[in-house]
């Protein structure tokens, strides 16, 4: 498959490429050149969530602050 590199440096990565690969609007792709030749990779999507995960410690289970929150005995 060929792309045309446009007037603002852009190309458009063929569908069947991108469905095949799970290119979606907003994927990252990492690009480098090696021996002469342009790599491209997915990158690997990090949820924001996934980052701060585990990062609250709490002396108290999840059971007693549900009940507090709910205002339970």
């Amino acid at each position: 498959m060929k792309a045309t590199v446009a007037d603002r440096g852009q190309v458009t990565i063929p569908k069947p490429l991108r469905d095949s690969l799970g290119i979606t609007p907003r994927t990252v792709l990492d690009f480098r050149e090696e021996n002469g030749l342009l790599i491209v990779e997915k990158t690997a999507q990090e949820d924001p969530l996934s980052k701060i995960y585990g990062m609250l410690r709490l002396d108290k289970g999840t059971d007693e602050i549900m009940n507090e929150l709910r205002g339970d005995p």
